[in-house]
């Protein structure tokens, strides 16, 4: 009995190892099984050389007669879709293969050798094979149920992991429950800012100099942004008991270890009167702490959260000190925001548990802290280089920012600025303006700065001479 299009329908056979859809038409089961497969192979999503299942396979894949099979075979070998020998089957004709249509030209990835905008690390720097041995490690002890549904929260295991290494390296006092792991700085500081305004939060403070994006987030989850000048001690944290009532915020986002872009370090003093202004107005310190790792002159500052883990949020990832492809970030939650800030993110994991475990064991292996100290060396001797090599072709510059971190502020004479940055540009180097940084209205700039915030982590040895050489020729 022959089965028609509406009895057979759309059938799936298993050709060596892959699956092939098939669409089977017509008035009986081998002028649809021969019609479906001259088009397959038509079309071109059967390529040529592809081999085919055995009749007996394939009858049995879809329900049919063998002899409807080998029908079908040997009426589309007459035609020359197929080819059959013996002892390789039968497979599609190398003559079948339906013209390949012309692909729209794609412009090559423009080579960013000389880009020394801030925002990345070398990604060439990348562990691979450490990180391939981290996973495969993980893989063999993962249990059957990691490859489930993960905790929303993030996976136990990294969450260990992350207390004992941010307590040892940053001073961070928190238990593995208060850590939440995220798909990035920006998906945890839109998380943290939605929690915070289910409990009336509409006014928060950050730094006039920082990445504007951020604000954009903030502002797109209906927060109003009052600016908190900085200046050679880091942000004027004394500032905030100035505001008028209606812009008193309920949190403030600050970089305090290494502002961005600046690179300045909160005082003691200020770092103290943060945490005082904290507490007297029952408000949180979002912390940022996005390349703490990366001090070369002395010790790292401790996190600031170390003060008071009630009152600040602690924000750390791994897009600096490994890759931002990861995508793995986390946050430490005082206990009195926990529920909310679980509720703002959702019951769903966002982060791939594979990744999670991998990190884990990348950390507890010891492989995170000497990826970081070879990173910490690589980067010391660029900055140590770019400090050198600008105190010799423009001795009147004035460098800021270098005691830690992956990028310096070049200090210039005021109005200088835009014009540098065209003849720097014009030579092929890509560097970032201070400016394109600052916010706020100029009455917040304090003394206003002309500068350009140079990258000295992100480029290869390959062409680093050269564009530090291009950047000292257009210096004033």
């Amino acid at each position: 009995m022959e089965e028609t299009q509406t009895t057979l329908g759309a059938r799936t056979a298993g050709i060596a190892g892959i699956d092939l859809h098939l669409d089977l038409a017509g008035a009986g089961v081998r002028a649809g099984l021969t019609a479906a497969l001259r088009e397959a192979i038509a079309s071109g999503r059967l390529a040529p050389g592809t081999r085919l299942p055995a009749s007996r396979a394939l009858a049995a894949d879809l329900g049919i007669a063998r002899s409807s099979v080998t029908e079908c075979y040997a009426e589309l070998v007459a035609e020359g879709w197929l080819v059959a020998r013996q002892g390789s089957g039968t497979r599609v004709a190398a003559r079948a293969a339906a013209p390949v249509p012309a692909m729209p030209a794609v412009p090559p990835r423009r080579d960013t050798g000389a880009g020394l905008v801030p925002g990345a690390a070398n990604f060439a720097e990348f562990p691979r094979t450490a990180w391939l041995a981290a996973a495969r490690r993980a893989l063999a002890a993962a249990p059957h149920s990691a490859f489930g549904y993960g905790d929303p929260l993030g996976s136990m295991e990294l969450r260990v992991a992350l207390a004992e290494y941010l307590a040892r390296v940053r001073g961070v006092r928190a238990d593995p429950g208060r850590i939440i792991i995220t798909a990035g700085f920006h998906d945890a500081l839109g998380i943290v800012s939605r929690a915070l305004r289910t409990r009336g939060a509409t006014v928060f403070a950050a730094e006039t100099f920082g990445l504007g994006f951020y604000r954009q987030l903030l502002s797109g989850e209906g927060v109003r942004l009052t600016n908190l000048e900085v200046d050679a001690l880091g942000a004027r944290v004394d500032d905030l008991s100035l505001l008028p009532t209606a812009d008193r915020p309920a949190a403030v986002l600050l970089t305090p270890s290494h502002q961005f872009p600046t690179g300045v370090v909160l005082s003691p003093e200020r770092r103290s009167a943060a945490i005082t202004w904290a507490r007297e107005n029952a408000a949180v310190i979002l912390e940022d702490d996005y390349d703490g790792e990366f001090r070369y002159d002395r010790r790292p500052v401790g996190a600031l959260q170390g003060l008071d883990p009630e009152h600040v949020v602690y924000f750390g990832t791994t897009s600096k000190s490994l890759a931002p492809a990861l995508r793995v970030s986390w946050m430490v939650v005082p206990e009195h925001l926990l529920a909310d800030v679980a509720a703002a993110k959702g019951r769903v994991e966002t982060v791939s548990v594979l990744e999670q475990l991998t990190l884990a064991e990348f950390i507890t292996s010891g492989a995170f802290d000497r990826h970081v100290r070879l990173r910490r060396q690589s980067y010391r001797r660029r900055r140590d280089q770019l400090v050198t090599a600008l105190a010799d072709a423009a001795p009147d510059v004035r460098v800021s920012g270098v005691a830690a971190g992956l990028q310096a502020v070049i200090e210039l004479p005021a109005g200088s600025e835009g014009r540098v940055l065209l003849a720097a540009r014009s030579r092929g180097v890509m560097v970032s303006g201070l400016s394109e940084f600052r916010h706020g209205g100029p009455e917040t700039w304090a003394p206003a700065r002309d500068g350009l915030v140079v990258n000295f982590s992100a480029v290869s040895d390959a062409v680093w001479d050269s564009a530090l050489a291009e950047l000292c020729r257009v210096l004033p």
